[in-house]
């Protein structure tokens, strides 16, 4: 097996300002090598990373120290019954009728309003007038909390992702984090409360309502979750608005067709997905060895998965590095559920709840910014940059348009 001394650093410097290079090397000469850095084994195939999303032997034991300190104790954190009864009682609010009924006249409203500040201006920087604010905005009123705490809960999302991507251990990133706990908890706590005593139409109130079995969600199991929305529910569609838009303005005669035929807007999702995952690498932890391609990976160790690799594995996609709304091995009738054959959102039992919320703020978000810039492109100068290692998208997106009428 490969050293990490003689492999790029998933920590370095260089790695964050091209991870995609770093990938290929990857796949190709350490499909498997121990990361001293993160004290963890690396993948990087698209066949073993599937593998570790789907097979009960990879484990989500690692999410107790990297996620519970910061959000609690999680449904991600759950396995078997347990976890089919808590998926069981959250996941009906974020598909079919009730995501169509009840929440997407809240995605509508949150899209336009966020338009309506730049929609006569003729420019937008999109990632901090739109992007940024959007799925947060969303979340904290499905929630049913209060509109005004809106700069809160962006704070508070900064502060949990900045703790999740903290590989290099940052003792000042961490300590924000434990105090975003704290701050959400003291804040969540009294609300939860009131909510069973006055439920109302709202997801707060149907996950202090919820039931399966006589077993319902505990105030610190909802407020975990609401804390796991945040982040999860947050950073996907936040990354993938910029990122779409990115990919397809390199792309001029891609952006015409969906703008043209906006039946292509999940096309260019899924595609993006795979091409520019907002979420770049997840860990696992097998609960005995596991034979993968390179080697074997020990029990109890932990397992870096690079969704950013898999995903761009030319196994598995022809002409990975290029981006194409029209490929035709790339699923896109399956993209957005367990079946999917991307892998941005995982795989299995613990694949993405929140995947159609993700999927409908896309393509509403994508419609409504289409309509109110119709000649969209960038911005004079402008050259979208990438950032982030855990989770990544354009840092920023400066576009101008002509509005229209």
């Amino acid at each position: 097996m490969t050293t990490s001394a003689e492999l790029p650093d998933i920590l370095a410097d260089g790695f964050a300002a091209d991870p995609y290079s770093a990938y290929q090397v990857l796949r190709e000469k350490a499909p498997l090598y121990w990361h001293e850095g993160t004290q963890s084994y690396v993948i990087s195939r698209y066949e073993d990373v599937a593998r570790a999303f789907r097979e009960p032997v990879f484990t989500t034991a690692n999410y107790d120290w990297q996620l519970e300190p910061v959000h609690g104790r999680t449904i991600l954190q759950l396995s078997g019954r347990e976890h089919a009864v808590r998926r069981g009682l959250v996941a009906p609010a974020f598909r079919g009728d009730e995501l169509r009924e009840k929440f997407l006249p809240v995605i509508e409203r949150n899209a336009r309003t966020l338009i309506d500040g730049f929609r006569t201006a003729g420019k937008v920087e999109l990632v901090g007038q739109f992007s940024a604010h959007f799925p947060i905005n969303v979340i904290v009123d499905m929630l049913g909390l209060d509109q005004a705490d809106h700069a809160r809960f962006q704070r508070w999302y900064t502060s949990i992702i900045a703790f999740l991507g903290n590989l290099a251990q940052d003792p000042d990133v961490a300590e924000a984090g434990l105090r975003t706990r704290e701050e959400l908890a003291a804040y969540m706590l009294p609300i939860i409360a009131r909510r069973r005593e006055e439920p109302g139409d709202d997801l707060l109130s149907r996950l202090c309502l919820a039931e399966i079995d006589g077993t319902r969600m505990s105030d610190e199991d909802i407020k975990a979750f609401v804390s796991l929305l945040l982040a999860a529910g947050g950073e996907t569609t936040d990354k993938a608005v910029s990122a779409l838009f990115a990919n397809l303005l390199a792309h001029p005669d891609q952006l015409a067709a969906v703008r043209r035929d906006r039946d292509l807007i999940p096309r260019a999702f899924a595609e993006t997905l795979r091409y520019s995952p907002p979420v770049h690498m997840i860990m696992r932890q097998p609960d005995e060895d596991v034979a993968v391609t390179g080697g074997t990976i020990p029990a109890g160790s932990t397992v870096t998965c690079l969704i950013g690799a898999a995903n761009r594995d030319p196994e598995r996609y022809r002409d990975p590095e290029r981006f194409d709304i029209f490929r035709d091995d790339l699923t896109t009738t399956s993209a957005f559920s367990a079946a999917a054959d991307h892998l941005a959102f995982a795989l299995g039992r613990h694949f993405c709840v929140g995947a159609l919320l993700a999927k409908t703020e896309i393509e509403v978000g994508t419609n409504m910014l289409l309509d109110a810039m119709p000649d969209v492109r960038l911005a004079e100068g402008a050259d979208p940059v990438e950032r982030g290692v855990f989770t990544r998208g354009p840092a920023h997106l400066p576009l101008e348009f002509t509005p229209p009428g």
